[in-house]
Protein backbone atom coordinates (compact mmCIF):
# COMPACT_ATOMS: atom_id res chain seq x y z
CA UNK A 1 0.00 0.00 0.00
CA UNK A 2 1.36 3.37 -1.03
CA UNK A 3 1.78 6.09 1.55
CA UNK A 4 2.58 9.79 1.21
CA UNK A 5 6.24 8.83 1.72
CA UNK A 6 6.32 6.24 -1.06
CA UNK A 7 7.47 7.74 -4.37
CA UNK A 8 5.12 7.27 -7.29
CA UNK A 9 7.96 8.03 -9.69
CA UNK A 10 11.57 9.12 -9.55
CA UNK A 11 12.77 11.36 -12.37
CA UNK A 12 16.49 12.04 -12.61
CA UNK A 13 16.86 11.29 -8.91
CA UNK A 14 13.93 13.48 -7.78
CA UNK A 15 10.86 11.77 -6.32
CA UNK A 16 7.21 12.54 -7.03
CA UNK A 17 4.75 11.76 -4.21
CA UNK A 18 0.99 11.61 -3.75
CA UNK A 19 1.28 14.97 -2.01
CA UNK A 20 2.66 16.49 -5.24
CA UNK A 21 -0.46 15.34 -7.08
CA UNK A 22 -2.66 16.75 -4.29
CA UNK A 23 -0.89 20.10 -4.60
CA UNK A 24 -1.26 20.16 -8.39
CA UNK A 25 -4.98 19.41 -8.12
CA UNK A 26 -5.45 22.07 -5.43
CA UNK A 27 -3.82 24.68 -7.66
CA UNK A 28 -6.43 23.93 -10.34
CA UNK A 29 -9.24 25.19 -8.12
CA UNK A 30 -12.76 23.88 -8.87
CA UNK A 31 -11.51 22.23 -12.06
CA UNK A 32 -9.38 19.94 -9.94
CA UNK A 33 -12.42 18.01 -8.71
CA UNK A 34 -12.57 16.26 -12.09
CA UNK A 35 -9.13 14.75 -11.40
CA UNK A 36 -9.94 13.30 -7.99
CA UNK A 37 -10.12 9.76 -9.29
CA UNK A 38 -7.63 7.09 -10.31
CA UNK A 39 -7.63 8.06 -13.99
CA UNK A 40 -7.33 11.76 -13.27
CA UNK A 41 -4.53 11.34 -10.74
CA UNK A 42 -2.67 9.13 -13.21
CA UNK A 43 -2.95 11.89 -15.82
CA UNK A 44 -1.60 14.47 -13.34
CA UNK A 45 1.29 12.13 -12.51
CA UNK A 46 2.21 11.93 -16.19
CA UNK A 47 2.17 15.73 -16.40
CA UNK A 48 4.46 16.00 -13.37
CA UNK A 49 6.83 13.44 -14.87
CA UNK A 50 6.93 15.42 -18.12
CA UNK A 51 7.63 18.63 -16.20
CA UNK A 52 10.51 16.99 -14.30
CA UNK A 53 11.93 15.70 -17.59
CA UNK A 54 11.91 19.18 -19.10
CA UNK A 55 13.47 20.57 -15.93
CA UNK A 56 16.24 17.97 -16.17
CA UNK A 57 16.86 18.94 -19.78
CA UNK A 58 16.96 22.64 -18.86
CA UNK A 59 19.45 22.01 -16.07
CA UNK A 60 21.69 19.86 -18.28
CA UNK A 61 21.70 22.43 -21.08
CA UNK A 62 22.26 25.37 -18.67
CA UNK A 63 19.23 27.25 -20.01
CA UNK A 64 19.26 29.44 -16.91
CA UNK A 65 22.43 31.12 -18.22
CA UNK A 66 20.79 32.23 -21.47
CA UNK A 67 20.00 35.98 -21.72
CA UNK A 68 16.39 35.31 -22.75
CA UNK A 69 15.81 33.21 -19.63
CA UNK A 70 17.42 35.82 -17.40
CA UNK A 71 15.14 38.50 -18.87
CA UNK A 72 12.06 36.34 -18.30
CA UNK A 73 13.19 35.55 -14.75
CA UNK A 74 13.66 39.25 -14.03
CA UNK A 75 10.22 40.05 -15.43
CA UNK A 76 8.58 37.38 -13.27
CA UNK A 77 10.55 38.55 -10.23
CA UNK A 78 9.35 42.13 -10.74
CA UNK A 79 5.75 40.96 -11.10
CA UNK A 80 5.96 38.95 -7.89
CA UNK A 81 7.58 41.83 -6.03
CA UNK A 82 4.89 44.21 -7.28
CA UNK A 83 2.09 41.92 -6.12
CA UNK A 84 3.85 41.38 -2.80
CA UNK A 85 4.21 45.13 -2.25
CA UNK A 86 0.52 45.65 -3.08
CA UNK A 87 -0.48 42.91 -0.63
CA UNK A 88 1.66 44.55 2.06
CA UNK A 89 -0.27 47.78 1.49
CA UNK A 90 -3.77 46.28 1.70
CA UNK A 91 -3.72 42.89 3.43
CA UNK A 92 -3.75 44.25 6.98
CA UNK A 93 -7.03 46.10 6.40
CA UNK A 94 -10.08 44.77 8.24
CA UNK A 95 -13.76 45.61 8.60
CA UNK A 96 -15.40 45.42 12.02
CA UNK A 97 -18.96 44.39 12.82
CA UNK A 98 -19.52 47.96 14.01
CA UNK A 99 -18.61 49.32 10.56
CA UNK A 100 -20.80 46.73 8.87
CA UNK A 101 -23.73 47.57 11.15
CA UNK A 102 -23.37 51.29 10.41
CA UNK A 103 -23.48 50.58 6.67
CA UNK A 104 -26.58 48.44 7.19
CA UNK A 105 -28.33 51.16 9.20
CA UNK A 106 -27.31 53.92 6.76
CA UNK A 107 -28.58 51.92 3.78
CA UNK A 108 -31.68 50.25 5.15
CA UNK A 109 -33.60 50.77 1.92
CA UNK A 110 -31.32 48.23 0.24
CA UNK A 111 -32.25 45.58 2.81
CA UNK A 112 -35.96 46.27 3.32
CA UNK A 113 -38.59 44.17 1.56
CA UNK A 114 -38.35 44.66 -2.20
CA UNK A 115 -40.97 43.94 -4.84
CA UNK A 116 -40.30 40.78 -6.82
CA UNK A 117 -42.00 40.22 -10.14
CA UNK A 118 -42.22 37.36 -12.57
CA UNK A 119 -42.74 38.25 -16.20
CA UNK A 120 -42.66 36.88 -19.72
CA UNK A 121 -41.75 38.71 -22.90
CA UNK A 122 -41.49 38.46 -26.66
CA UNK A 123 -38.50 40.19 -28.24
CA UNK A 124 -38.53 41.19 -31.92
CA UNK A 125 -36.45 43.50 -34.09
CA UNK A 126 -39.10 45.97 -35.30
CA UNK A 127 -41.92 48.00 -33.82
CA UNK A 128 -44.33 47.00 -36.59
CA UNK A 129 -43.72 43.31 -35.95
CA UNK A 130 -44.29 43.83 -32.23
CA UNK A 131 -47.57 45.68 -32.87
CA UNK A 132 -48.79 42.94 -35.20
CA UNK A 133 -48.06 40.23 -32.62
CA UNK A 134 -49.65 42.29 -29.85
CA UNK A 135 -52.84 42.63 -31.91
CA UNK A 136 -53.04 38.83 -32.26
CA UNK A 137 -52.51 38.42 -28.52
CA UNK A 138 -55.24 40.93 -27.71
CA UNK A 139 -57.82 39.36 -30.02
CA UNK A 140 -57.04 35.89 -28.75
CA UNK A 141 -55.96 34.44 -32.08
CA UNK A 142 -52.49 33.60 -30.70
CA UNK A 143 -51.43 32.42 -27.25
CA UNK A 144 -48.56 34.30 -25.62
CA UNK A 145 -46.39 31.20 -25.16
CA UNK A 146 -46.91 30.17 -28.79
CA UNK A 147 -46.08 33.68 -30.00
CA UNK A 148 -42.86 33.67 -27.95
CA UNK A 149 -41.75 30.33 -29.39
CA UNK A 150 -42.58 31.44 -32.93
CA UNK A 151 -41.27 34.99 -32.95
CA UNK A 152 -39.07 35.88 -29.97
CA UNK A 153 -35.31 36.18 -30.52
CA UNK A 154 -34.60 35.84 -26.78
CA UNK A 155 -33.40 32.47 -25.45
CA UNK A 156 -36.43 32.58 -23.14
CA UNK A 157 -38.54 31.74 -26.21
CA UNK A 158 -37.94 28.06 -25.43
CA UNK A 159 -39.80 28.61 -22.13
CA UNK A 160 -42.67 30.48 -23.75
CA UNK A 161 -40.98 33.80 -23.00
CA UNK A 162 -40.82 33.23 -19.23
CA UNK A 163 -38.05 35.23 -17.51
CA UNK A 164 -38.67 33.95 -13.99
CA UNK A 165 -38.50 36.18 -10.91
CA UNK A 166 -36.39 39.33 -10.61
CA UNK A 167 -36.17 42.55 -8.62
CA UNK A 168 -35.65 46.18 -9.59
CA UNK A 169 -32.41 46.94 -11.36
CA UNK A 170 -31.83 43.51 -12.84
CA UNK A 171 -33.26 44.44 -16.23
CA UNK A 172 -32.42 47.35 -18.54
CA UNK A 173 -34.06 50.61 -17.37
CA UNK A 174 -36.83 50.79 -20.00
CA UNK A 175 -37.91 47.21 -19.34
CA UNK A 176 -37.58 47.70 -15.59
CA UNK A 177 -39.73 50.84 -15.59
CA UNK A 178 -42.45 49.19 -17.62
CA UNK A 179 -42.74 45.91 -15.78
CA UNK A 180 -42.80 47.41 -12.27
CA UNK A 181 -45.65 49.73 -13.23
CA UNK A 182 -47.84 46.93 -14.60
CA UNK A 183 -50.70 44.96 -13.03
CA UNK A 184 -50.61 41.17 -12.89
CA UNK A 185 -51.91 39.73 -16.16
CA UNK A 186 -51.40 42.98 -18.07
CA UNK A 187 -49.84 43.03 -21.53
CA UNK A 188 -47.73 46.00 -22.58
CA UNK A 189 -45.79 46.87 -25.69
CA UNK A 190 -43.96 47.61 -27.75
CA UNK A 191 -41.35 48.61 -25.16
CA UNK A 192 -38.11 49.65 -26.88
CA UNK A 193 -34.73 48.81 -25.35
CA UNK A 194 -31.21 48.41 -26.70
CA UNK A 195 -32.10 44.82 -27.56
CA UNK A 196 -35.18 45.54 -29.68
CA UNK A 197 -38.93 45.73 -29.10
CA UNK A 198 -40.57 43.84 -26.25
CA UNK A 199 -44.11 42.70 -25.58
CA UNK A 200 -44.30 42.15 -21.82
CA UNK A 201 -46.74 40.18 -19.72
CA UNK A 202 -46.63 40.52 -15.95
CA UNK A 203 -47.18 37.06 -14.48
CA UNK A 204 -46.86 37.79 -10.78
CA UNK A 205 -45.82 40.30 -8.13
CA UNK A 206 -44.91 39.95 -4.46
CA UNK A 207 -42.71 41.45 -1.78
CA UNK A 208 -39.51 39.69 -0.81
CA UNK A 209 -38.65 39.25 2.86
CA UNK A 210 -36.44 41.95 4.37
CA UNK A 211 -32.79 41.01 4.83
CA UNK A 212 -31.62 41.05 8.45
CA UNK A 213 -28.22 42.33 9.49
CA UNK A 214 -27.09 38.81 10.39
CA UNK A 215 -28.01 37.64 6.88
CA UNK A 216 -26.26 40.58 5.22
CA UNK A 217 -23.20 40.86 7.50
CA UNK A 218 -20.74 38.81 5.43
CA UNK A 219 -21.75 40.44 2.15
CA UNK A 220 -21.51 43.93 3.67
CA UNK A 221 -18.10 43.22 5.18
CA UNK A 222 -16.80 41.88 1.85
CA UNK A 223 -18.08 45.02 0.10
CA UNK A 224 -16.56 47.37 2.67
CA UNK A 225 -13.28 45.44 2.69
CA UNK A 226 -12.91 45.80 -1.07
CA UNK A 227 -13.79 49.49 -0.81
CA UNK A 228 -11.23 50.10 1.95
CA UNK A 229 -8.56 48.18 0.06
CA UNK A 230 -9.14 50.27 -3.04
CA UNK A 231 -8.84 53.44 -0.96
CA UNK A 232 -5.64 52.18 0.67
CA UNK A 233 -4.23 51.23 -2.71
CA UNK A 234 -4.94 54.67 -4.20
CA UNK A 235 -3.58 56.39 -1.09
CA UNK A 236 -0.36 54.39 -1.29
CA UNK A 237 0.01 55.20 -5.00
CA UNK A 238 -0.24 58.92 -4.19
CA UNK A 239 2.42 58.55 -1.48
CA UNK A 240 4.74 56.63 -3.80
CA UNK A 241 4.43 59.32 -6.47
CA UNK A 242 5.96 61.70 -3.94
CA UNK A 243 8.76 59.29 -3.09
CA UNK A 244 9.65 58.25 -6.62
CA UNK A 245 9.72 60.34 -9.84
CA UNK A 246 7.04 59.68 -12.45
CA UNK A 247 7.81 61.21 -15.82
CA UNK A 248 5.46 61.42 -18.79
CA UNK A 249 7.53 62.12 -21.92
CA UNK A 250 5.87 64.59 -24.25
CA UNK A 251 3.74 66.16 -21.51
CA UNK A 252 6.35 68.51 -20.14
CA UNK A 253 8.26 68.37 -16.91
CA UNK A 254 6.10 67.10 -14.03
CA UNK A 255 5.36 69.55 -11.25
CA UNK A 256 6.45 68.89 -7.72
CA UNK A 257 3.56 67.50 -5.67
CA UNK A 258 4.12 70.45 -3.34
CA UNK A 259 3.64 73.03 -6.10
CA UNK A 260 0.32 74.82 -5.77
CA UNK A 261 0.33 76.62 -9.14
Amino acid sequence: METAQTPLAIVNGKAIYDSDIDEAIAQMGPRGEAYQNAQGRAAILEQLIAQRLFLAEAMRNLYEREPAFKEELQRIKEQLLTQYAISKAVDNITVTDIEARKFYDDNRAQFDAQPVVSASHILVDSEDKAKAILAQLNDGSLAFEDAARLHSSCPSAQQGGALGEFTRGQMVPEFDQAVFSMDVGELRGPVKTQFGYHIIRLDGKKDSAPVSFDQARDQIKAHLLEEKRQQAYQSRVRQLKILFPVERPGQGKPKSPFTLL
